[in-house]
Formats: C-alpha cells, sequence, structure tokens
C-alpha cells in the first residue's frame, strides 16, 4: 500500500496530477484546496511530496491515490470517507474548502455549511455529523494555537505533540490549551476528549 510519495510534478490536470517517481508515473487525484495550493506553489519539474490515501475495493479494483500536502489532512479524508455512501470519487469532489473549515462545521452541527460542499445534499450532510461528530474535532484546530504545561498522562502527550507539530502551535500555547482544558473539564480520560475540550476553549 501507499502512503507517501515525493517526487517530480510532471503534469498538473483539472483534478490530478502525474508525479514521477524513480521514473515511474503515478496519476493521484487532488480535492480542489489541494489543487488550488499545488498551483500556487509549484510548477512542472519542481519536486513535490504528497501524503497519499490509497483506496482499492471490490467496488472499486482500480486503485485511487489521493494526494494531500500534509498527514492531518490524510487522516481526515479516511475518516470522511467512512460516512455511509461517501466514497472516496465522491469525497474528493466534496472537499472543496480547507478540512479545518468541515471539521469546525462538523463538530457545530452547521448542516447549511457542510450543504455547501459538493455533491452534498441535506440528508448527507446530517449523515455526516451523525457519524463524525466528536471525532474531528483536532482538525478543526488546523489554524490555531497550543499551550504550556506539564503533562503526565500519556494522552496529554500525544495531544501536546499534535499540537506541536502537526498543528503548528507553539509549544507554549500548546501546553496552556490542555491546562487550561482540563481545568474546565478534570474528568478527561482520553486524547479524543481532550482535543475535543480544546476546541471548545477556541471558540469560546
Amino acid at each position: 500500500m501507499i502512503n507517501y510519495l515525493e517526487g517530480k510534478l510532471k503534469r498538473i490536470y483539472d483534478d490530478r496530477i502525474t508525479l514521477l517517481v524513480s521514473g515511474i508515473g503515478y496519476d493521484v487525484l487532488i480535492p480542489a484546496y489541494v489543487m488550488s495550493e499545488i498551483r500556487k506553489s509549484h510548477d512542472p519539474d519542481t519536486e513535490i511530496s504528497l501524503y497519499i490515501s490509497f483506496n482499492q475495493t471490490e467496488r472499486q479494483p482500480k486503485p485511487i491515490l489521493v494526494g494531500f500536502k500534509n498527514e492531518l489532512d490524510r487522516q481526515f479524508f479516511e475518516l470522511f470517507i467512512s460516512v455511509e455512501d461517501i466514497g472516496p470519487v465522491a469525497a474528493i469532489k466534496a472537499i472543496v474548502m480547507p478540512v479545518r473549515d468541515i471539521a469546525r462545521a462538523i463538530e457545530e452541527k452547521d448542516i447549511k455549511a457542510l450543504k455547501r460542499l459538493k455533491g452534498i445534499g441535506e440528508r448527507k450532510a446530517e449523515k455526516i455529523v451523525a457519524t463524525l461528530k466528536g471525532k474531528v474535532a483536532k482538525y478543526a484546530l488546523i489554524p490555531e494555537v497550543s499551550l504550556p504545561v506539564e503533562t503526565k498522562e500519556d494522552f496529554k502527550k500525544e495531544v501536546e505533540y499534535v499540537l506541536i507539530n502537526q498543528l503548528g502551535h507553539k509549544a507554549i500555547e500548546a501546553r496552556r490549551m490542555i491546562e487550561e482544558a482540563t481545568k474546565r473539564n478534570p474528568d478527561i480520560a482520553s486524547s479524543e476528549e481532550l482535543f475535543e475540550e480544546v476546541y471548545r476553549g477556541q471558540k469560546q
């Protein structure tokens, strides 16, 4: 299974690119918001690296490679396609805005915002919320900050690591966010619960 590719950008199409890796050309499907970034920052024959979601099923025997600029976006995509009736191709078309914004809409049950995704009507939007609410809070934090606090439990260290190394927050901010979240809810017992509480704090 392929989960990461690094090579030369040979050609850009409307919805995909051809990536040359060690003499082999890979067709990689690219969501619209990622394609916009690629067009702005890369010219043909320049080096590019992508995190890959590899999809192959009985109904879709031909492998589909979907490319993202960072690991968190790839993770979110794979959660998104776990929603009933949303396969990889539909998800690629639907994700026309940054993952952060979609995750926020899910956590806030904002059906109206989700309906702005291509191919997503009210029924699918409700299904997305029912399936993913409570699971995507950390992705809603992608453009925010982190805090300072001495953590003892493993899940706190995990959250701190993600905030700093994947979400781009400063160490002091990441620790502060975690400290404030645990003060608001001392009963937090998992990384997912902590991410949710951190996200709630950033909305206030």
